[in-house]
């Protein structure tokens, strides 16, 4: 891969991470949290849709579909484990302790 490739990956990861903080809602943390979530699953998401052979929707040397799965599916479970409140398993334990 050359670094137009990486390149192209890395705009297209940073769109999706970017989007889904418009479409979410957050501070610049969470928008830095998205960003990160969005590159690594895309990442992870490219090679591992290399190694298996699938190469839906690639241009060039970017596996476009392996890439979006990844980025999403991380972006996803990134938003779905930061909703868990400390106030509301610190309440959960107390409320267990007393039973």
């Amino acid at each position: 891969m050359n670094i137009s490739s990486y390149l192209f990956g890395f705009i297209l990861a940073t769109l999706f991470g970017a989007l889904f903080h418009l479409w979410r809602d957050g501070g610049i943390l969470r928008l830095l949290l998205y960003l990160v979530l969005s590159w690594v699953g895309f990442l992870i998401g490219h090679l591992a849709s290399g190694t298996i052979g699938f190469t839906f929707m690639s241009v060039g040397p970017v596996n476009l579909a392996g890439g979006i799965i990844g980025s999403v599916s991380f972006l996803f479970l990134g938003h779905w484990f930061t909703q868990v409140q400390p106030d509301m398993l610190s309440d959960k334990k107390r409320n267990h302790r007393h039973d």
